[in-house]
């Protein structure tokens, strides 16, 4: 079985030893101890605050088997996308360009620097080992810190997103940046990352980023087959996020050209489909035709989160749940958790 839990102290010998392994397509889990330490502590910090309005607050996750007391992925939600500044990002418009003397009416996609972003809830930092091979964990992993979300609503705005990494070649090149942020950085794509350790709020960014809009039609062919389009590691992570109910709109990266998907809380799943129901002693096995797989989640003040096959809860007003779930979410009969389908 796989717990979901907030980050410890204790954790950060297995995060380094994550961000030690080769990630393609995953450029903002921190790697160096130094950051790593910092994630951590801030993360311990957040959970421990009385949290009226969301602000600088960052939330840290892992995923642990409990088999091997191993942690095997981890994942985060910041409070507030650019509390700590502006967020940055592309939003792609159509220009429309009108000469009356030539009688001339067209329409040009252009790329324009904004922080429309600024204040959204910001999910980021979703990583599992094994993901090819990953099944149930990683929407856990993924939807785990909705829930609590879901739990501490006040922690967080009513609208969330989530970037995507975007195409890179084998050597960590990605053909958009070298079109467009190299020239303006002077570096390399993957260095540019390791400098603003993959944030998107750095003042660099606004002092070095165009103010004007970018015009598509004149980047390389390969920048413009870049844009918006998912690093193939990011699929998983697309496919549950899409599955959730985030959908992709008008913006991109500033760095990578890579999707931003977004969301109003109401048209997420694990708002709008969780229920909160009581504990109960898993009893005599039901078919298994009657068992279906929840997300379950414990409470604000302790949370943890698995996946547990249980008869359908979605009638009554309690949930069976096994004594393993049970020991591993830290609750017991007569206890409320919430929980969602997966």
């Amino acid at each position: 079985m796989y717990v979901v839990r907030p980050v410890e102290r204790g954790d950060i010998g297995a995060l380094e030893a994550l961000g030690a392994v080769s990630i393609p397509g995953v450029h903002t889990l921190p790697r160096t101890r130094e950051a790593i330490v910092a994630a951590v502590e801030r993360s311990i910090a957040s959970f421990a605050a009385h949290v009226d309005i969301p602000s600088e607050e960052s939330y840290q996750f892992v995923l642990e088997d409990l088999r091997t007391r191993d942690v095997v992925g981890t994942s985060s939600i910041h409070a507030s996308a650019g509390s700590n500044g502006t967020y940055f990002a592309f939003r792609n418009d159509v220009i429309q360009q009108v000469s009356r003397d030539l009688n001339i009416s067209h329409s040009v996609h252009a790329l324009t620097l904004c922080s429309e972003l600024t204040a959204y809830s910001h999910l980021s930092g979703f990583y599992v080992r094994n993901r090819d091979n990953a099944g149930t964990e990683a929407a856990l992993l993924s939807r785990a810190r909705l829930l609590y979300a879901v739990l501490a609503p006040q922690r967080f705005g009513d609208r969330f997103f989530v970037p995507l990494a975007g195409v890179t070649d084998s050597d960590g090149q990605s053909p958009f940046w070298n079109a467009l942020g190299r020239k303006f950085f002077k570096m390399d794509f993957l260095d540019a990352e390791r400098v603003i350790d993959g944030a998107r709020n750095r003042t660099m960014i606004v002092e070095l980023m165009p103010h004007y809009p970018v015009y598509v039609p004149l980047l390389p062919g390969d920048a413009q087959a870049a844009l918006g389009q998912i690093h193939p590691s990011g699929q998983l992570a697309f496919q549950l996020l899409t599955q959730e109910g985030f959908e992709a709109d008008e913006y991109i990266d500033i760095f990578d050209g890579g999707p931003i998907l977004q969301a109003h809380k109401n048209a997420l799943r694990s708002f709008c489909a969780s229920q909160v129901r009581q504990v109960e002693n898993a009893g005599r096995a039901a078919g298994a035709d009657e068992m279906v797989t929840y997300a379950v989640a414990s409470s604000e003040q302790h949370f943890r989160a698995v996946i547990a096959a249980c008869p359908p809860a979605e009638s009554g007003q309690a949930i069976c749940l096994p004594r393993e779930a049970q020991q591993a979410l830290g609750v017991s009969a007569g206890d409320s958790v919430t929980c969602v389908r997966i």
